[in-house]
């Protein structure tokens, strides 16, 4: 198995660095919370240990952007990850979401009410112990509040110094460039992998104006990183797994993709960050993408 060459006890930046319009530097492969709580991303973890050496495990490794959201639990995530790692490593970038609900697990809804973005950011600056989250994102446009009161709450949070900077999650091309006539946005969270890149001209724009893409979903589980799944064969063959095999092609395929992987288990974490010293050929790249373009396929009807 491809495996982690050492601890970074360097703080070399993991996957290669992006670097925000202000200087704030990250590494490219960042690890997410949405694993860390109980079956729907509810309640408590199923080990509570394991979940707290999970995240330090991942700053051990060279992570220095772990994304959660006040949702994940709900609030479990983000009190999981003061207790693991509180007092933070100076590099290290805490990004949390707000403007979603939970009513139970697998249950999601949407309130980009600003009293409520604005109470959710102070209960994430609470549950993890920060004076000031350096990214915070709107985890949703709200369809029912007007664009400009969902992010004018954030950037009174900015004004006041509580956030840093303002990002973004599912959203259209149209739909950043609507936001960016208010505030400035700094990464755009959307669904994307090898098999959907339905996101593509989202991912083109943030290329040509500097903005961080972060892929939820990175791995496409269940599909990419199935034993007998279309990346086997050529992972086999470079000594890695599907798992590096997917977050590697998102590493080369653009310099603003920052994978955030998500699991609940050390050894997998492991998996993942070795992904980060996996290089692949034009050759390999092409024909990953043959095999990634063959999956997609089968999933149309």
């Amino acid at each position: 198995m491809f495996g982690l060459s050492s601890m970074r006890s360097d703080r070399t930046p993991l996957g290669g660095s992006f670097v925000f319009g202000d200087g704030l530097v990250v590494g490219r492969l960042g690890y997410g919370t949405m694993q860390l709580p109980g079956p729907g991303v509810w309640g408590e973890p199923l080990d509570h240990d394991e979940a707290i050496r999970v995240l330090r495990r991942a700053v051990e490794g060279g992570v220095t952007l772990i994304d959660t959201a006040d949702v994940y639990g709900p609030e479990v995530a983000e009190r999981l990850i003061a207790e693991a790692l509180y007092p933070y490593p100076d590099d290290l970038v805490v990004a949390t979401k707000a403007g979603m609900t939970r009513s139970g697990p697998n249950r999601w809804g949407i309130d980009g009410r600003p009293e409520h973005l604005r109470a959710q950011a102070e209960r994430s600056l609470h549950l993890l112990r920060l004076d000031r989250i350096e990214l915070f994102q709107l985890h949703r446009i709200d369809p029912a509040v007007p664009l400009a009161d969902q992010l004018g709450a954030l950037r009174s949070l900015q004004d006041d110094g509580k956030i840093g900077r303002i990002g973004l999650s599912e959203v259209s091309v149209t739909e950043i460039a609507a936001a960016r006539l208010i505030v400035p946005i700094a990464t755009v969270q959307n669904r994307y992998n090898l098999s959907d890149r339905r996101a593509e001209d989202v991912l083109q724009y943030c290329e040509h104006e500097g903005i961080g893409f972060i892929p939820w979903f990175p791995m496409a589980t269940g599909h990419l990183t199935q034993p007998n799944g279309p990346l086997a064969r050529i992972a086999a063959e470079l000594g890695a797994s599907s798992a590096q095999l997917a977050l590697a092609w998102l590493l080369q395929h653009s310099p603003v993709l920052l994978p955030i992987p998500g699991t609940s288990n050390v050894a997998h974490l492991n998996e993942n960050l070795a992904a980060a010293d996996l290089a692949l050929t034009h050759d390999v790249i092409s024909r990953i993408d043959v095999s990634s373009e063959r999956l997609d396929k089968k999933r149309k009807p």
